[in-house]
């Protein structure tokens, strides 16, 4: 668990500018402050990327969520709009003492409600462990674990993000909406819970799928697009790929299969934002873990 009680939790939407989802679910919290106070601890609502957000694009100079790691942020050469951007909201949360981040992120892959860790925190594990007990459906990524992440939750030890989907750029969704805010609502109550030494057990077991490698889609020497996600794996985020099972329909008609030794579960599945990135999907291992 967390070595001392929580104080101050920070809940950010608009990290990219497009992701409407977390962007008014942080809108109507500033406006309706009511919804998520706790006794416990203090909220801060912050809308990262303001520009971004009036422009409705995912960032204006470069990916706001690539650009935290701690040499990044003290690199003065650095200045472009999101640069200078990550240092700010780098000041802003260290002046507020934030414990604990809640970074909102929607998502083009039918991610479902995905919790992404990036490191192996007890709190979080059994944070994590609570939500999926209360809700099932709540799916646990976790990153590499002792890497120098570039992410906006890497700012506390604490970070987490809620990556939500499948929902298009630029659009909001009622149901999406709805679901993410009553995790949130359920992150609040298990903080205030813990606070209070009142938190009900939780399964030692946690199921969570590890992320292992990127893969990118069918290019040509020039980079170009040679082929798309196989009618068989779109939107089949969390299910098992199997040796042999199909990923990618070439534009000649051509199928590429997975050529791996064991079964895999890709996540982000055509996720329109990581065209830009080389990436069609990630490869993780599904994994039980004692918490």
């Amino acid at each position: 668990m967390s070595d001392s009680p929580i104080k101050n939790v920070a809940i950010v939407g608009g990290t990219h500018g497009n992701e409407l989802t977390g962007i008014f679910i942080v809108k109507k919290y500033k406006q309706n402050s009511h919804l998520i106070r706790r006794d416990s601890f203090e909220i801060l609502t912050l809308l990262a990327n303001p520009q971004a957000i009036a422009a409705g694009r995912r960032y204006i100079d470069t990916d706001l969520n690539r650009c935290f790691k701690p040499q990044d942020l003290q690199n003065p050469k650095l200045i472009n709009h999101e640069q200078l951007l990550a240092r700010q909201i780098a000041f802003t949360i260290e002046q507020s003492k934030i414990d604990l981040i809640i970074d909102l992120h929607s998502t083009t892959s039918n991610m479902g409600l995905t919790v992404i860790l990036h490191n192996h925190h007890p709190y979080l594990l059994n944070l994590a462990a609570y939500l999926n007990k209360i809700n099932p459906l709540v799916k646990v990524l976790q990153y590499s674990l002792n890497q120098d992440h570039p992410y906006l939750r890497n700012l506390s030890k604490l970070g987490f993000a809620i990556e939500v989907g499948a929902v298009a750029q630029g659009v909001l969704q009622a149901d999406i909406f709805e679901q993410t805010e009553a995790l949130i609502i359920n992150i609040l109550d298990y903080l205030e819970q813990s606070n209070r030494g009142e938190i009900a057990s939780v399964d030692n077991n946690l199921t969570i799928y590890r992320q292992m490698v990127s893969i990118d889609y069918p290019r040509n020497e020039s980079g170009e697009l040679q082929g798309i996600i196989h009618p068989q794996l779109q939107f089949q985020d969390y299910q098992p790929l199997a040796p042999g099972e199909p990923m990618f329909l070439t534009f000649d008609g051509q199928t590429i299969t997975y050529e791996g030794e064991s079964i895999v579960y890709p996540v982000f599945i055509n996720e329109s934002a990581y065209y830009e990135k080389n990436i069609a999907f990630y490869l993780t291992q599904k994994c039980q873990i004692t918490i």
